[in-house]
């Protein structure tokens, strides 16, 4: 047997690589890119923080960052289904909070504060309101790559009536939870169940932390359902409804279903523990927890509302631009049409071109053109269905009116019995006044009232309401003497009423 010595051997060297590649397993998982996005989403917030300085004047002392992101709570819990949260309100509902860091600070500068960091999170100053961020991945060969990631944090929707609301995106609710790209079924159970456990041990500060997370995926399940329906008015074609959302439908109907059942059972364990607690700040955050809750079921039924009506949203919007007449004129290609054949012409010819164009194009008021074809269009389109009860009425709030009488009951009927005078005994209003101010001292001013008012008698009202006397009042040029009152000393009196007359003029008209 022949052993070679390692000195002897004629075997090649083993080749080495120029240089270590990327490990292809760690670095190319799509993890990496989850967690550069959610620092991507971050970098807004603490940009707040390092451009502070660039304001005229001393706002260090303010956390711009913490402001930042009590903005995206108040927006998120604010805006509904169909509409977002007032810009003005969210300012409003942010000063107290910028006040706290800086008490001695003007409120002047309190609001200013407060409308640069929310106009910083829309991204006033670029031209799609976006942020952009560029991160590195491998691809599968190894290769470093760099990619863009766009994103927004709040975005201004239009409202009824020409409105603009603000709306949080997922992104800027997923900075809120601290995750990103995380599944929201999954989320919303896990967030449940942590606080089922949590309430159970009666830790209640920390379930209340886990309650608001889960109000805040139930705020981007909706989202992911508005987008879609939002999607397939514009481009129903866009949307794939033959797979995909009618799966989320269903998932969500059951998810709804679960979370509902859950909630209910979380909230009378909230309320055991409420009442049977002895801390009041145990107390407290129980009662704080109810609402969170309610907040929660109320957002589900909205959702499951919004679930139900998606179906025929999407067969009327189908119908809609199925049967949709196409645009049969095209429109002026502006660069083509006027600007390359004008700017060649001579300064006189130009002005031609374009003083016909702009006196054709602009106008303070479009001219209405009635066609044959639009009219047909109208009175064949079928009406829209109505709710059979009509819209849904708001539950007024009602306050009880103070009783501001000036007078009692029991003035009133000695101020009638005093003036319960026989028919042929009138008596002057000096000399009631006088007696009235011997049985109340304020008496007279009532008494007084009455007679001004007896002074033109409603005859015909008395009359028609079958009445059998009425109060009169005449003034005969007598002057009142009296320490408290002046003007006519009037002749008061009881008139009786023709009631045979009264009786014949009702039989008549039956």
């Amino acid at each position: 047997m022949h052993v070679t010595s390692p000195a002897s051997t004629d075997s090649a060297p083993p080749q080495l690589s120029a240089g270590p590649r990327p490990a292809l397993g760690p670095a190319a998982d799509e993890g990496l890119a989850r967690r550069l996005r959610a620092l991507a989403c971050t970098a807004p917030l603490h940009d707040l923080d390092a451009r502070k300085a660039n304001l005229a004047g001393e706002y260090s002392v303010y956390g711009m960052a913490e402001i930042a992101l009590a903005a995206i709570d108040l927006i998120t819990l604010n805006m509904d289904f169909d509409t977002g949260a007032d810009h003005d309100e969210i300012v409003a509902r942010l000063v107290p909070r910028v006040a706290a860091q800086a008490p001695q600070r003007p409120a002047a500068e309190h609001e200013r504060v407060a409308r640069w960091v929310l106009e910083n999170l829309i991204n006033v100053g670029s031209v799609d309101r976006g942020f952009r961020a560029v991160y590195g991945t491998f691809a599968p060969d190894g290769t470093y790559v760099r990619r863009d990631y766009d994103f927004k944090l709040i975005e201004e929707v239009p409202g009824p009536g020409g409105s603009i609301y603000l709306r949080t995106t997922d992104e800027a609710v997923n900075v809120l939870v601290g995750a990103l790209d995380t599944d929201v079924t999954s989320a919303q159970i896990a967030a449940e169940v942590k606080l089922d456990v949590l309430i159970s041990r009666g830790r209640l500060a920390d379930a209340q932390l886990a309650a608001e997370q889960a109000r805040y995926r139930t705020v981007q399940y909706s989202e992911n359902l508005r987008r879609a329906l939002e999607a397939t008015r514009r481009n129903v074609r866009a949307v794939d409804w033959l797979n995909a959302v009618p799966d989320m439908i269903a998932e969500a109907l059951d998810h709804v279903a679960d979370r509902y059942r859950h909630e209910n059972a979380i909230l009378t364990n909230i309320r055991k523990a409420r009442d049977e607690s002895e801390d009041p700040e145990h107390k407290r955050r129980a009662a704080e927890l109810v609402d969170i809750v309610k907040d929660c079921i109320r957002r589900h039924t909205q959702l499951q509302a919004r679930l139900l009506e998606a179906g025929p949203l999407f067969r009327a919007e189908q119908d809609r631009q199925a049967f949709a007449t196409p645009s049969a004129t095209s429109g002026t290609d502006l660069y083509g049409h006027l600007l390359a054949p004008t700017l060649p012409l001579p300064l006189e010819q130009a002005i031609r071109v374009t003083d016909a164009f702009f006196a054709h194009g602009t106008g303070l008021r479009t001219p209405v053109s009635v066609r044959v074809g639009d009219l047909v269009d109208i009175l064949l389109t079928p009406p829209v269905e109505r709710e059979h009860l009509g819209a849904e009425m708001p539950e007024p709030d009602l306050i009880a009116t103070p009783d501001d009488s000036r007078f009692s009951e029991e003035q009133l009927a000695a101020a009638m019995e005093l003036l319960d005078l026989p028919p042929d005994a009138p008596r002057r209003l000096s000399g009631l006044l006088a007696e009235a101010r011997r049985k109340d001292p304020d008496l007279p001013y009532l008494v007084a009232l009455l007679a001004v008012h007896a002074a033109s008698p409603p005859v015909g009202t008395a009359y028609r309401q079958g009445e059998e006397k009425l109060l009169f009042a005449v003034d005969d040029g007598t002057e009142l003497d009296d320490p408290e009152f002046g003007g006519a000393d009037l002749v008061v009196g009881t008139a009786l009423l023709d009631a045979a007359g009264m009786a014949a003029d009702r039989t008549e008209a039956a």
